[in-house]
């Protein structure tokens, strides 16, 4: 059998279809943070420089280049400071509940006066680039307990202080990401399924405490974390023993809590098969859809109502497009290393894309994670091409 060589530089020193799968989701981006945001009177009437879809413009300049930096420097140096990242993140997240703003409710940022940070993007980054430092050991010490306990540390330390702040959607990701690296490292499937049902089993006790137990014997959550579960649950919260009038007040509050997922859920059904058309949708455009939300968490059902189903086929195809070619990545990988944070942005990416879109369908509870590159948000923004930075560095430096 006769084989010829393979001459390397004929192959692309980038993946070109995961750059067009994220210009095409910038562009999407741009238009529809445009149409969701100019629909309010008032933020069409500020400066150009200050309204909603030119900062989108300009985090995406700014995440491209930082993207393009990233891949001048190999993964393996990256690495090498994954710990210190790590740390700063770290130090970052204990100083949001004593130097951090509140928004909406919540202490999530840092204010550095020229712009606002959230310290919990960066953590998912440097959780990824410092436990794919960690789990790229031999095989043999991963068999062993102490290794396994100390990879659990590093997910709970950034999980806890994540939510204390609170944001249980952010924090949530990091879990799905660290199993899924635990189990590609090769840690023994035995450990990850103790794991896996020990978690199950405290999750499903933490339901059945705050959707039964009585007031006095459930869990110190958020007030609004407790509605949104018992809104996704269709519970009012009322007692057996409540009066009519506590009853009939449980129901209005439960519709009130409930309102911002029915609307987006009219959204997401109004559209049809080919939409109201761009700007048209009358959900976003008459305040049905609140505006606070409607160009970020909600994002994908103002798509969904203006370009209908073949525009939610659109974003999906293009999101796969991303996903897929990072497992195509990480398979192409020169060594463990690479593989790992190839899994752990895929596995990441995925579960926001996920968690995101269930819950505009109604499928996920309301948490808040937002939609990546379609979202409107600097760190959200800037960690997603980040990410996608790691991957495309995986791939530039898959035959080095």
């Amino acid at each position: 059998m006769i084989s010829f060589p393979v001459n390397e530089h004929r192959q692309p020193k980038v993946d070109w279809l995961m750059i067009i799968a994220i210009l095409g989701l910038m562009i999407v981006g741009t238009l529809f943070v445009y149409s969701a945001t100019m629909a309010n009177e008032s933020a069409a009437l500020a400066p150009w420089y200050n309204q909603a879809w030119v900062r989108q413009i300009f985090w995406y300049i700014i995440g491209g280049v930082a993207m393009a930096t990233l891949c001048l420097v190999d993964y393996r140096i990256l690495a090498r400071w994954s710990l210190i990242a790590y740390v700063i993140t770290i130090l970052c997240l204990i100083a949001v509940p004593i130097i951090g703003v509140d928004r909406f409710g919540a202490r999530r940022w840092i204010d550095l006066g020229v712009l606002q940070f959230q310290p919990s993007e960066f953590a998912k980054l440097s959780f990824i680039l410092a436990m794919g430092n960690f789990l790229s050991r031999p095989l043999d010490e991963l068999k062993l307990m102490r290794v396994f306990w100390k990879a659990i540390g590093m997910i709970a330390l950034p999980f806890l202080l994540i939510m204390k702040e609170p944001d249980l959607g952010s924090a949530l990701i990091l879990l799905p990401v660290g199993l899924t690296m635990l189990f590609v490292a090769g840690v023994p499937p035995r450990y990850i399924n103790t794991l896996v049902g020990a978690s199950g089993i405290l999750v499903a006790l933490i339901l059945i405490d705050v959707l039964f137990a009585p007031p006095q014997w459930q869990l110190k959550l958020e007030d609004y974390q407790k509605r949104r579960l018992l809104t996704y649950f269709g519970i009012d919260g009322a007692s057996a023993n409540s009066t009519l009038a506590q009853k009939a007040e449980a129901r209005r509050t439960q519709r009130n809590y409930s309102y911002n997922v029915d609307q987006a859920l009219i959204s997401v059904g109004s559209g049809g098969l080919m939409g109201k058309g761009w700007r048209e949708g009358t959900q976003n455009a008459l305040g049905y859809l609140p505006r606070a939300v409607a160009h970020n968490d909600f994002i994908f059902s103002v798509i969904a109502e203006e370009k209908g189903f073949m525009g939610s086929v659109t974003v999906v195809a293009l999101y796969s497009v991303l996903l897929f070619t990072g497992i195509r990545i990480a398979g192409q990988a020169r060594d463990r290393l690479g593989k790992l944070l190839a899994v752990g942005v895929v596995a990441m990416l995925f579960s926001h894309v996920f968690i995101n879109i269930g819950m505009n369908i109604r499928l996920m509870p309301v948490t808040g994670v937002p939609l990546p590159l379609l979202s409107y948000g600097g760190s959200s923004v800037l960690c997603s091409l980040i990410a996608a930075g790691i991957l495309q560095n995986v791939y530039i430096h898959r035959r080095s």
